[in-house]
């Protein structure tokens, strides 16, 4: 097993209403010392939308720091007082325009993990019904759907390079490639 490092001091250097931006003195085994700079987070929820015909629900969204549009699955970061689940209702319904009868949890994994504490929950969303939602006013979604087939041809050409949806999806497939597994 992996010695574990030594936590000297955390100071917190900005808040704002999605992270924390932290920074942390740390001693390694065998006595040296360094610094630590990363953020910390209340988690995210990515849904994974299963129309009933099989096809899965994603979204296209103007991304600012890459300067393009990026395809991935429904995705927002856990609001303080909020559970992960709930979440997942929330970001389905705004990126979306659906609601769904059955949410199961998936899996979770950290989308950076030697820069954030975030962990991101993911779950399988079925049963859907279109309702009218209100998009953030920072947000603007296309929405596509498509055969798990088609997103893995979007997957070998590049069109699909979002990192979070890239894991989820792997998370997903055996559920999607056998859905008598998925959890009801």
């Amino acid at each position: 097993m992996l010695q574990r490092w030594k936590q000297l001091t955390s100071k917190i250097f900005h808040e704002n209403p999605w992270w924390t931006y932290k920074l942390d003195t740390f001693q390694i085994p065998g006595g040296v010392s360094g610094e630590y700079h990363y953020v910390h987070t209340n988690g995210s929820s990515m849904i994974v939308p299963i129309t009933a015909d099989g096809k899965i629900i994603l979204v296209n969204q103007y991304r600012y720091l890459c300067e393009r549009e990026s395809i991935e699955l429904p995705c927002g970061g856990v609001k303080k007082g909020r559970s992960s689940a709930e979440m997942a209702q929330i970001e389905l319904e705004e990126e979306t325009g659906f609601t769904c009868e059955a949410l199961a949890y998936i899996g979770s994994f950290n989308p950076f993990n030697g820069v954030t504490t975030e962990m991101c929950d993911v779950f399988m969303a079925r049963h859907l019904t279109p309702v009218e939602a209100e998009c953030d006013k920072t947000e603007e979604f296309e929405v596509l759907t498509r055969s798990l087939d088609e997103i893995d041809a979007m997957i070998a050409a590049n069109e699909i390079w979002d990192g979070m949806t890239l894991a989820a999806l792997a998370l997903a497939r055996n559920l999607l490639t056998h859905p008598q597994t998925i959890p009801q």
